[in-house]
């Protein structure tokens, strides 16, 4: 596959956790995070995305976010449970999306906060519409998805190479 093909990186923080008394990797999603998860999934079917991959952390709360949202796809990627990604920075994230097979075309990443919304402000050098304004206002609160596309290899990704396109909350606030 040619290294300037168009590519999208899906970001989603996991649905609200729980805080039971476990160590932080171990904390499952609470009620309103089992409600939430499913529309992640439909708002990712609704929009066409549909991703080759799917890089999620290994935390309780970020698989069960994703075994909620995968089942309302039109077909399941590949998953890869990365470690990298639990409690990851947005230059280790970065470093994760680099190492990604350039046969992946586009790619769903499920994580973290600060981590996921760091990468997402750091990769986006231009937006669509009212997608930046509406992540710098209302941060990355659990359940949320940015959608990002870029030309090139993966191995490029740097800050400021993508394009926001869409951002996605299920509580946003109203304007």
């Amino acid at each position: 596959m040619s290294v300037d093909v168009p590519r999208s990186i899906v970001l989603v923080r996991h649905a609200k956790a729980d805080w039971p008394d476990v160590a932080d990797h171990e904390r499952p999603l609470a009620d309103r995070g089992r409600k939430d998860a499913p529309a992640v999934g439909e708002w990712l079917a609704t929009h066409g995305i549909t991703p080759g991959l799917t890089l999620c952390s290994t935390a309780v709360r970020t698989r069960e976010t994703w075994k909620l949202a995968v089942h309302h796809l039109p077909q399941r990627p590949k998953t890869v449970y990365e470690e990298r990604l639990y409690e990851a920075s947005p230059g280790e994230i970065i470093a994760v999306l680099n190492d990604v097979s350039e046969e992946v075309r586009d790619l769903l990443v499920i994580g973290h906060n600060p981590g996921i919304q760091g990468v997402a402000e750091a990769l986006t050098g231009d937006a669509k519409g009212d997608a930046l304004e509406r992540m710098s206002r209302n941060g990355f609160p659990t359940s949320t998805v940015a959608v990002l596309r870029f030309d090139g290899s993966w191995k490029s990704v740097e800050p400021g190479v993508a394009t926001l396109t869409d951002y996605w909350e299920p509580h946003e606030p109203p304007e």
